[in-house]
């Protein structure tokens, strides 16, 4: 399958983003800014880096996030929208902010998903708050008529996003749950195959976390289909700077390097990242990766 993407740095602004609207969405908190300049560039996929806590703050990290939508006109001018989880001080101060408030935003980043150049069927899996930047994916995937199915999965219902937005978007919908509070009982690698082979997906996308998107890859690569993963590395920077978000991919001359998940990435062909080096929460350096520190020192 044949796909495109966008150059990745291309269009990234700077702005001072005005909150226009929140509102709760299960265990999620849904945010729109007022961005110009920002919305009109972004593609699905890419993400934006917000600062928090304010100018007094210890908070110096930005937090970084998908873009669930965005609006490049409008009465406000363009604005993006985001999906956040209040795990942290950052983020719970971000979840706090009032209308009319404002935060300094950098953005789009990243690489888009690949968009396939002819009508391809697909499936597309989200994993909690994970699910946010596929449902603009799947728009413009029917816009260019492909067959779009969506699982989306989480925990328990409270942890799912975006079921009854998945309805208006997509040409079909699974969800699961792991307790069976809504939907199919077990994990979304349980529906994938057949969902798969019924449809005759050529591509799927997925975003959540990363041993979510390790078996959405396994399954994807036995039944013959090609997986877009967006990955869930930490960024501290957002920009290629901090190299914090390094991880293992594989390129096309097959020699693994460590690569910025926040510029080569956060879209990755899941076939090409090294699942294996990933436990616990913390990714290590493959001992085959290039530049990887050899026994024996120097």
């Amino acid at each position: 399958m044949s796909t495109t993407a966008a150059r990745p740095g291309a269009g990234v602004v700077q702005v001072t983003g005005e909150l226009i609207a929140t509102r709760r969405v299960g265990a999620y908190h849904h945010l729109t800014f007022v961005a110009p300049g920002l919305a009109e560039h972004a593609r699905p996929g890419q993400f934006v880096a917000v600062a928090v806590g304010g100018p007094t703050s210890a908070n110096l990290l930005r937090r970084c996030f998908s873009i669930h939508r965005v609006s490049p006109s409008g009465t406000y001018g363009g604005t993006v929208d985001v999906v956040v989880a209040a795990h942290g001080p950052g983020t719970q101060w971000l979840t706090d902010l009032r209308a009319h408030d404002e935060v300094d935003i950098v953005g789009p980043l990243g690489r888009p998903f690949p968009l396939p150049k002819e009508p391809v069927p697909t499936v597309l899996v989200g994993g909690g708050y994970g699910s946010a930047p596929l449902f603009w994916l799947a728009e413009t995937l029917r816009e260019r008529g492909c067959r779009v199915e969506m699982v989306l999965g989480a925990a328990t219902e409270s942890r799912l996003f975006g079921v009854v937005e998945a309805r208006r978007c997509a040409d079909g919908v699974t969800v699961t749950t792991d307790d069976g509070s809504l939907g199919h009982r077990g994990w979304v690698s349980d529906v994938l195959p057949e969902l798969i082979r019924s449809t005759g997906a050529g591509v799927v996308y997925a975003c959540g976390p990363m041993g979510m998107l390790r078996s959405v890859t396994e399954v994807a690569t036995a039944e013959g289909a090609v997986a877009q993963v967006a990955v869930e590395e930490s960024m501290a920077c957002g920009v290629g700077v901090c190299m914090t978000c390094v991880m293992p991919v594989r390129g096309n001359d097959g020699v693994t390097r460590m690569v910025r998940s926040c510029v080569e990435g956060p879209i990755f062909r899941g076939d090409r990242v090294r699942w294996e080096s990933f436990e616990n929460g913390y990714c290590t350096v493959p001992a085959d990766a290039l530049g990887a520190p050899k026994e024996g020192g120097h």
